[in-house]
């Protein structure tokens, strides 16, 4: 059985202060509008902010790399999440709907439920939690108040953008682009001018391959955490855009921004000032008065443009996982229960944020890693296939898909998680592996949904063909 796609009804388009009406919907053609290049700021735009600067820092800090060592693993990851961003952001002018309604096909309607409710806690709270606590602490640098008072202001500013939904939460992106590329280019010179390149690795950090690779895998937790969105943001492109362009521009913008601020934030530790306790503080202290404070001031409004998309698709997730709402203000309603959950993490998360987020990159990278291989698998099994008919059939299953997800997600961190609460069998007995979980993860979870669901997507496809 398949199911008629609840649309949009065109009176949306191109409005930017206007409520954005309805939540998951397949888009119009009357809805449609934008070309493929305005990716590029939609996904520099929210990298140009802290949280991807101290992803940098980590590696040097804490994973014990040099500085050529951490472009390296840097490079790497951030190239492997930019490329599975390239992929899925391609989908959303074909199918005209969010990355979690695609969800549906490897995973079935309620099966899809477990990944999206995964990719609202982790992008509407824990993503919006700590972006905002970066912010807050800019804001309490800057002007000299207390980090709550900071956080305050930026989580109203942020839910606000994500209430009125996709148009603003773009044209956000779109005029916050110059201002943070111009700061953040700016400051990034006078980082390299004062930076000891060569500088000797740190005595405390992990070192060695496991450095290395926990350098990796925080950079594509980092990166790849954006792709469970990627089509939210390609699906009010028009169905005729080249699909080719729109996965380029999105990757392009994803990967210079986390790449170039990312090597920014580890020569910042080779300057001699790099205090994990205050993150913000001694990444701003090289730096000249004016620049420093217009540099705290670009990471509150990067905060802000990145937790933007993060509570907007966060809502988005949440209204795809089937419970029923007021349709026509579904989104908006579940953006404003977000913004006041990732203000309660993030008030929380204030007095241990470095912590708190090298764990989060790590665990954000455990289920995407899987999820991302259920995703690619499907998407090659359906090659060429039509998909509309199953995406809102409320009876469509593929059990096979959550079985495959759960297993790589399961046997992943059982054998190869390398954190402080839990080590894993293999990475116990062999440390220097560091954390491969994702990749472990992205193998075995896509290799299981080949394996379990090859004859049932086969004989979908009959179908269809019989039935036409």
């Amino acid at each position: 059985m398949t199911t008629a796609e609840p649309t949009t009804d065109g009176s949306y388009r191109n409005k930017i202060v206007a409520v954005e009406p309805g939540g998951n919907e397949y888009i119009a053609e009357a809805d449609r509008h934008g070309k493929p290049s305005q990716l590029f700021w939609t996904w520099t735009s929210p990298n140009l902010e802290f949280a991807t600067i101290f992803v940098g820092m980590l590696a040097v800090l804490a994973f014990g790399m040099s500085f050529w060592q951490a472009v390296a693993g840097i490079a790497i990851g951030t190239g492997l999440g930019a490329v599975a961003h390239f992929l899925l952001s391609a989908r959303g002018p074909l199918h005209g709907v969010p990355q979690m309604v695609l969800g549906r096909m490897p995973f079935g309607f309620k099966g899809n439920a477990v990944p999206a409710a995964l990719m609202s806690v982790t992008a509407g709270v824990g993503w919006f939690a700590t972006n905002s606590v970066s912010g807050a602490f800019a804001l309490s640098t800057l002007f000299g108040f207390g980090p709550l008072v900071g956080l305050i202001i930026i989580v109203l500013l942020q839910t606000g953008f994500a209430f009125f939904g996709h148009n603003l939460v773009q044209a956000f992106e779109k005029y916050s682009f110059p201002v943070l590329a111009v700061i953040f280019i700016a400051a990034s010179v006078a980082i390299f001018v004062h930076a000891d390149l060569g500088a000797p690795v740190g005595a405390d950090g992990v070192g060695g391959m496991g450095g290395f690779l926990l350098t990796v895998g925080t950079s594509f937790g980092y990166a790849a955490g954006w792709t469970p969105y990627a089509a939210d943001y390609t699906r009010y492109l028009p169905s005729t855009v080249s699909t080719t362009r729109t996965g380029l521009f999105a990757s392009t913008g994803l990967f210079l921004s986390c790449f170039v601020l990312e090597i920014v934030g580890a020569a910042s530790v080779t300057t001699g000032e790099a205090n994990l306790g205050d993150p913000t503080g001694s990444f701003t202290s090289e730096l000249a008065s004016p620049l420093a404070k217009a540099t705290l001031l670009a990471i509150a409004i990067g905060a802000i443009a990145a937790n933007s998309i993060n509570i907007y698709s966060g809502a988005m997730a949440f209204v795809t996982i089937g419970i029923k709402l007021p349709a026509h203000v579904a989104r908006a309603l579940v953006t404003v229960f977000f913004g006041v959950a990732g203000f309660l993490i993030a008030w929380w998360a204030l007095p241990d944020a470095a912590h708190s987020y090298e764990a989060f990159l790590l665990i954000i990278a455990y289920w995407i890693g899987p999820w991302l291989g259920v995703v690619f698998a499907d998407q090659y099994l359906r090659r060429g296939q039509k998909i509309a008919g199953y995406l809102y059939d409320r009876s469509y299953a593929n059990w096979g898909g959550l079985a495959a997800f759960l297993f790589g997600l399961v046997a992943s961190v059982l054998l190869f998680s390398n954190q402080e609460l839990f080590v894993g069998l293999i990475a116990k007995a062999v440390p220097q592996l560091g954390d491969i979980t994702f990749f472990v993860g992205f193998v075995l979870a896509g290799g299981a949904y080949l394996l379990f669901c090859k004859s049932k997507i086969a004989a979908e496809r009959t179908l269809d063909v019989t039935s036409v």
